[in-house]
């Protein structure tokens, strides 16, 4: 995927900078993570808000209202609400600029708002008669609307436009990942052992092991046919010219007893199949043993009445499915590590191995270039041209070189980020430029993938009522929204349609506002044919 120039270029002549207060107080986080398997489970969620929570309704939103409301009502009599995000417009602090959140905690603080917010609106819809429902929103607003629509426990249209499944990539990968100051980031999370010691083991990053397991599954099929062909291709060439289909004999016959000549037989051919059995059964043997410990959870589930033996045939297949309601329901019913499993289809343990290995790379590397890897600096990093590099964890004593005092101040150390974005306030260098490093390559932004991941992964959430009325737009180009090395909203919601445009971020946003009103006019179409009154129409 090509990314758009022009998201590149507006994204560089902004001054504004995110996060410049650094992460938060590790309290925030703490208790954050702690919210986040609250509100990521609907049944809990729900239960937050009462039926009857007061709404207050104001009239701005502009650009809103005349870009995407008002053509809605004219176009196909649907009327919308308009929940302005908090931290933006009205909702955020005095001090801040734009939509340039201090703290990475405030984009957490957001998400978890509006899901709550969301539910009290969708209650006063409903105690008014208005139906039937749905959510969108356009960028952070897309993926927004996402978290909001996991929570409602009934059918709901969701189109979010030009969002994913998770914020990490927007952060990390994207044209973002530059107007962030990671080295204040780096700085606080090395400085403040709670970061390190403790936060830093309360989040998981989703796609390692979702994306193991997709690479796992597509190249063991590939290599199991390899081994089976070569193997035919062997005997084949074995029984060329050989009518009796004996083996050949290369073994010095020194008696003439026939019994003891067989056995110093020695059979070439058998020798090299057997070789190539044994790899073989290796790697059957490890495949099998997921599959055959995923089949029991499966099984036991069923037996347990926990899932039905319709949804027990569909995720012991080896076929694309759809899930119906009723089962998203008993999905969502079950613990967060089963749901993953089963959707997946996988059950991966090899980051341990991936780990073993590159430590083992890691030895061979520094005993051959000892002088080399002093000079860089990454002993615990392990790479070769093709493998991408995994960093090895920090063990618990190894001590943290302290900044050198002698070093001379530098000027983003006592101004704002807007002011070292002058031209001639321009800091000598940077310790993370986030353009030509991984974000593997850095404790701290392994931390920032972790924690993005934590509190905004889809995958983390329960699964909307009825995927079928998700309809999601995406950039083909888009440079903000990057979709590499993440999980895919075809995977992580089975049955959800997405659909590209053939444009940027900027682009999509300026160019394609049409094409966003009619996939939700679409996907209300077909929540019309499907439900009514909340029940199904068969």
């Amino acid at each position: 995927m090509s990314a758009s120039k022009l998201d590149a270029v507006y994204r560089s002549i902004l001054l504004t900078k995110f996060f410049t207060k650094g992460w938060g107080k590790p309290e925030n986080l703490r208790r954050l993570f702690e919210f986040r398997k609250v509100v990521s489970n609907r049944e809990e969620c729900f239960k937050l808000v009462e039926r009857d929570y007061p709404v207050t309704i104001t009239k701005f939103y502009w650009r809103r209202r005349n870009l995407m409301v008002k053509p809605l009502l004219k176009e196909a009599g649907i009327g919308g609400i308009i929940l302005e995000n908090p931290f933006y417009g009205l909702r955020k602090p005095i001090d801040q600029i734009r939509s340039s959140l201090h703290n990475v905690s405030d984009i957490f603080v957001m998400g978890g708002c509006l899901i709550l917010e969301s539910l009290v609106l969708f209650h006063w819809c409903e105690r008014n008669g208005l139906g039937p429902l749905g959510v969108t929103g356009l960028s952070m607003g897309g993926h927004m609307a996402s978290l909001a629509a996991t929570n409602w426990p009934k059918p709901l249209v969701l189109v979010p436009c030009l969002s994913w499944s998770t914020a990490s990539a927007v952060f990390l990968q994207g044209v973002m990942a530059h107007s962030i100051n990671w080295d204040l980031l780096e700085d606080q999370y090395l400085s403040d052992g709670e970061y390190r010691e403790k936060l830093s083991k309360m989040v998981t990053i989703v796609d390692e092991a979702f994306l193991a397991g997709k690479k796992f599954a597509r190249t063991y099929s590939q290599n199991m046919e390899k081994n089976v062909q070569t193997a035919t291709q062997t005997k084949t060439s074995d029984n060329v010219g050989n009518n009796n289909n004996k083996n050949l004999d290369i073994t010095y016959k020194e008696n003439k007893n026939e019994s003891e000549n067989t056995e110093k037989v020695i059979d070439v051919t058998k020798t090299v199949l057997d070789s190539n059995k044994i790899v073989k059964n290796a790697n059957r043997t490890e495949l099998e043993n997921q599959i055959e410990n995923l089949n029991e959870e499966l099984k036991k589930l069923l037996e347990e009445c926990k899932i039905n033996q319709a949804l027990y045939e569909k995720l012991i297949s080896n076929k694309k499915f759809e899930l119906d309601p009723q089962d998203i329901e008993d999905i969502n019913k079950l613990t967060e590590n089963k749901l993953k499993e089963m959707l997946l289809k996988c059950k991966v343990e090899l980051r341990n191995e991936e780990t073993l290995l590159s430590e083992t790379l890691t030895h061979t590397k520094e005993s051959n270039d000892t002088t080399k890897q002093r000079n860089m600096g990454t002993s615990n990093i392990t790479a070769d041209n093709t493998n991408v590099p995994i960093l090895k964890a920090p063990e618990k004593n190894e001590l943290i070189p302290e900044a050198d005092k002698s070093k001379s101040w530098n000027i983003t150390d006592f101004t704002s980020d807007i002011w070292a974005n002058l031209p001639f306030f321009k800091p000598s260098g940077k310790k993370i430029d986030i353009g030509k490093i991984h974000w593997r390559d850095r404790e701290a932004l392994q931390f920032m993938r972790g924690i993005m991941d934590e509190c905004t992964h889809l995958s983390n959430f329960s699964v909307p009522f009825d995927t079928s009325l998700i309809i999601a737009v995406c950039a083909q180009h888009d440079a903000y929204v990057p979709r590499d090395d993440v999980g895919t909203l075809e995977e992580i919601w089975p049955g959800a349609e997405v659909r590209y445009v053939d444009a940027g971020h900027v682009s999509a946003y300026l160019l394609h506002q049409s094409l966003f009103r009619s996939c939700i006019i679409e996907a209300f179409e077909r929540s019309k044919k499907r439900w009514k009154d909340g029940k199904h129409i068969n």
